[in-house]
């Protein structure tokens, strides 16, 4: 406090005039100021010796440390070895390296440098009055001056606050005019401002005045954009908000589970809460991961069929099969090929490469050591001609045969056996309506209408919620969803045994949507946030077998409820809206 009344002290003379009749007395500030900068260190002091050795020195460390920092990286992409793992020695490099950085460029003078080498004296306070009964005026005016300093202080720093606004204000919106007019593009605003929010902003409020429509219901505030700069959605202007609701809990291989569910579709979240109830009651479920593998399918041609049928023979070759996935597992600590097949089309081949991907969903990692091993095929079939990394073979986001039958991703069975008691108290049915009406539907019914994949109840219904909840790509819900619900009478036909099978479940619980701060709460919730460090793979395994068993779940009941006629007054009851819309704005 003391040292603060001083300070607004001598800020008052300063302020004041000096009385007529009475001396100032002023402190040479400006020679004392020359005599510092005289002191002031430099980049060439950095070592006590004359200046051309100095220079010479770090001339000599840059230059070699530069070689041998290239060296050495050149040597590591060549092994596959990650750059960010360093050597004592390389670390040495480093820091010598940018030591020498420092000193080149502050000895040649760069401003920002010099500031961190020595910072600027800030100047000596000058027009202090040195008479004794100024002194003791000031003394006994200090609390009157200290209000007086504090107020213009206060109003000194809201005017400018009220400018800065000001001024952000008119350069947004003549950011917003040039975006309008095309001279800045919507994608660049981020690059360009350096604020990924007010980036967001700008592009919002273009769009509206560029369109003539509102955006009000859609927030901007509340969603860091940040996360997703570079990673999950590109040119942003709001979010949409989706409820999330949690089923459960599952008893799933002897542990309970409750799951996320991200959706706006009601009963859907009461129908699997309901399935997992039953599944409890009667001792839980189990999952099985049947297959775990990844693929893509780059589609080559050549000048000729025969040609082509060359290259089938000889990727699918077991002796070279063994050069191709030691090509193709330098790209990645965590990608293995697993397999090769092949398909012709004329002369077009397509291989459908296979291999496991860890924690991720793995499209990109498969993706990288493709492309490797193109390059590497190039050599020994310099006909060859690359089409595209995807030649559909895979397949992704589209209804497949071959997903189907060879899967994708993980495959996964689930089953339980309901007891005939939870039949009848939580499903409010019968086992032998259950087993007639799967047979009817989800089988018959099905291989009817000429479905792919779709023998099943409302497979999608559950995919597409956990996978929205837990930052999964939504659009993989395609072939995620192929499953075959089988539904059968056990134990003298009074208990029921009920299983999905699904051949392509495509998660990962790294990379992607997964990093975003709720759809990682998702995944805490469920115990298979990130990867595994001691298992590689094992938390995708494991949030594959959860959504399978919630599939299980989903499926009991919306069957439940359809064999026991509560399908219409469900929906009735709980998907529709109860507000008044017709006095809605558009």
């Amino acid at each position: 406090m003391d040292v603060r009344r001083r300070v607004t002290a001598n800020a008052n003379r300063l302020a004041a005039p000096p009385p007529s009749g009475e001396r100032v007395k002023t402190n040479h500030h400006h020679d004392n100021h020359q005599d510092h900068n005289q002191t002031q260190p430099k980049a060439s002091d950095a070592l006590p010796l004359p200046l051309y050795l100095t220079n010479g020195v770090f001339f000599m460390l840059f230059f070699s440390v530069a070689c041998f920092l290239l060296q050495r990286w050149r040597a590591k992409i060549r092994n596959s070895i990650p750059l960010h793992v360093v050597s004592f020695s390389e670390l040495v490099a480093l820091v010598s390296l940018i030591a020498s950085v420092i000193y080149l460029l502050g000895f040649f003078g760069i401003e920002f440098v010099q500031s961190f080498i020595s910072s600027p004296p800030r100047p000596p306070v000058v027009g202090i009055w040195d008479d004794e009964r100024t002194r003791k005026e000031d003394a006994s005016n200090s609390n009157q001056n200290d209000a007086v300093v504090v107020d213009r202080f206060i109003i000194q720093e809201n005017c400018q606050a009220v400018a800065l606004v000001s001024d952000h204000v008119n350069e947004d919106e003549e950011i917003v005019r040039a975006v309008m007019a095309g001279t800045i593009p919507s994608y660049s605003l981020e690059s360009k401002l350096v604020d990924c929010k007010r980036a967001a902003g700008i592009r919002r409020e273009a769009l509206q005045k560029m369109t003539g429509k509102s955006l009000e219901g859609l927030p901007l505030e509340g969603f860091d954009y940040e996360s997703i700069l570079g990673q999950c959605c590109e040119m942003p202007v709001g979010y949409v908000q989706i409820p999330v609701g949690t089923a459960g809990p599952l008893l799933l291989d002897g542990r309970e589970y409750w799951i996320p569910m991200a959706t706006t579709e009601g009963c859907l979240v009461a129908s699997a809460n309901r399935g997992c109830k039953a599944i409890y009651v009667s001792g839980g479920a189990t999952g099985i991961v049947l297959k775990d593998g990844m693929t893509r399918a780059p589609v080559v041609r050549f000048g000729s069929a025969k040609r082509a049928a060359e290259m089938k023979f000889f990727v699918e070759d077991p002796l070279n099969f063994d050069t191709i996935a030691v090509v193709f597992n330098k790209t990645s600590r965590f990608a293995r090929l697993q397999s090769l097949k092949c398909g012709i089309a004329g002369k077009n081949l397509y291989m459908r490469f296979s291999c496991s991907t860890g924690d991720a969903m793995g499209m990109n990692m498969v993706g990288k050591g493709v492309q490797n091993v193109l390059v590497h095929l190039q050599n020994e079939f310099p006909d060859m001609d690359v089409i595209g990394i995807s030649g559909n073979y895979c397949s992704d986001k589209k209804p497949a045969a071959i997903n189907w039958v060879e899967g994708r991703g993980k495959s996964v069975v689930c089953e339980a056996t309901i007891k005939e008691e939870a039949v009848r108290k939580v499903l409010k049915t019968s086992v032998g309506a259950l087993v007639e009406l799967n047979t009817l539907k989800n089988l018959a019914g099905s291989a009817v209408a000429g479905a792919l994949g779709g023998f099943n109840a409302q497979a999608s219904n559950i995919v597409t919620a956990i996978y929205i909840a837990t930052g999964q790509d939504p659009a993989q819900n395609v072939e995620s969803s192929h499953c075959i619900t089988m539904l059968e009478a056990v134990n003298d036909g009074k208990d029921l045994h009920v299983s999905v099978t699904m051949p392509s479940v495509e998660v990962g619980t790294v990379g992607g949507g997964t990093q975003l701060a709720s759809q990682s709460a998702c995944l805490n919730l469920l115990g298979v946030k990130g990867a595994n460090k001691e298992s590689p793979g094992v938390n995708s395994r494991q949030l594959a077998t959860i959504v399978a068993g919630s599939v299980l779940a989903g499926e009991l009941s919306l069957l439940s409820a359809i064999a026991a006629g509560q399908l219409i007054n469900s929906h009735m009851k709980y998907n529709r809206s109860r507000k008044d819309v017709s006095k809605a704005t558009s």
